[in-house]
């Protein structure tokens, strides 16, 4: 059987289709500045094939029908139709306290994801677009499940998920730490637990997932105590653009100093911060690289701080769950900055782990193994996420359970 995996921003609407028979992936694709002039949709094929086309993308229902377009017409089709997909899964970024686990789409669901705006006010309206432009294509008849991207922290405790901030505001407005790229979390733990040969329940594993947006999470015999990020994608250690945590007072003196509104100051933390305001040349690690090879200092305190905060948040981590058999390095920026894994873990001494520089080489693009060697005391590995499989593997239990 075939699912569906979308994943729709406010202006973008990517897509993967997956065999569930295999677990392959079929094919892949993106459509970019949707509602935006030179708008486009661009994709691949598992065979090789590809393709980018200008199109007009006003919404994203047109955005579908070029998904469906794309999927059963022209030299890159897959399908003759898309009776042959079995059933659609959503990635939903913020399913706040109501919702800790994938669940079929309802008027009621969809109503819950958008009393939840609020919180994710750039990511929930679009995947509530998406869902019912989804609708719109192929119907309701097509079962449709939303995967949210903070469900698998739920397990946290309350005192790792609290804000130590009055309490009526926790009841009033559900301020509280929820977490984030919980399916990539999910994912490497599971795998990691499976490439060890052990079950994930007897282990104690350290997620970093480091990207563009970066979060460390503790997982402890299968479930989530503690994450780095917070109410928002925002908390947490230095990032492509955002700042992460920071001592509040620095928003509040900023604000009287600079003059800044609330959807300002969102703007300078959120886009302007992290490793592109510090460096001042790019958020992309492979610009700051170049750029410190070139000399530029601002670029190296940048790696530096990124460096350093990962390790902080590892360390309280192994300290939260008193030890860690694991450390896992996923995400862009995870599965392929050699130079950051090794200084992390060779800075990492005291816990006894030993990496092999030459096998950390090899691993990059796409390419899975473990760094440490047979002397490590803790066990470090490169694991690609695969968010889209995780989606796919919800939508098909909750679809098998449908019959």
């Amino acid at each position: 059987m075939n699912i569906l995996v979308i994943n729709a921003g406010s202006s973008s609407l990517k897509y993967q289709l997956i065999n569930m028979d295999n677990e392959q992936m079929i094919a892949k694709g993106n459509c970019e500045r949707i509602g935006l002039d030179g708008s486009l949709i661009g994709g691949k094929t598992a065979d090789g094939r590809s393709f980018e086309t200008i199109v007009d993308l006003p919404n994203h229902t047109a955005a579908f029908l070029e998904v469906k377009k794309a999927l059963t017409e022209g030299d890159c089709k897959v399908i003759d139709d898309l009776s042959e997909i079995a059933a659609v899964g959503h990635r939903v970024v913020q399913g706040g306290a109501l919702f800790n686990k994938s669940m079929l789409v309802t008027d009621e669901v969809i109503a819950g994801i958008e009393s939840l705006c609020d919180l994710a006010p750039l990511h929930n309206p679009a995947h509530i677009q998406g869902i019912r432009a989804c609708m719109d294509v192929f119907g309701k008849d097509v079962p449709e499940v939303v995967v949210f991207d903070n469900a698998f922290h739920s397990t946290m405790p309350d005192e790792a998920y609290m804000f130590a901030i009055p309490y009526e505001y926790y009841e009033k407005y559900q301020v509280r730490r929820y977490g984030f790229h919980g399916t990539s979390h999910r994912y490497v733990s599971a795998r990691c637990a499976e490439v060890m040969g052990k079950n994930v329940e007897d282990l104690k594993i350290v997620t970093c997932h480091i990207g563009n947006g970066s979060s460390i999470t503790a997982v402890k015999n299968g479930k989530v105590i503690d994450t780095s990020m917070g109410l928002t994608p925002l908390d947490g250690f230095i990032m492509g653009t955002r700042c992460g945590g920071i001592d509040p007072s620095v928003v509040v003196y900023l604000q009287q100093k600079e003059g800044w509104t609330p959807e300002e100051t969102d703007k300078v933390l959120n886009k302007k911060s992290g490793t592109l305001g510090i460096s001042g040349v790019s958020s992309d690690d492979r610009d700051l690289t170049a750029a410190v090879k070139e000399g530029n200092e601002r670029a190296d305190l940048a790696r530096r701080m990124q460096r350093y905060q990962i390790r902080k948040f590892i360390g309280s981590y192994i300290a939260a769950m008193d030890g860690v058999d694991a450390i896992v390095f996923t995400g862009g920026v995870g599965e392929n900055a050699v130079d950051m894994r090794e200084h992390i873990c060779n800075n990492l001494s005291y816990l006894g782990i030993k990496i092999d520089p030459a096998v950390n080489e090899t691993l990059r693009r796409g390419a899975e193994g473990e760094i440490s060697t047979s002397e490590s005391a803790v066990r470090v590995f490169v694991l690609p996420t695969n968010e889209e499989l995780v989606i796919a593997r919800d939508t098909k239990e909750i679809y098998d359970s449908l019959k």
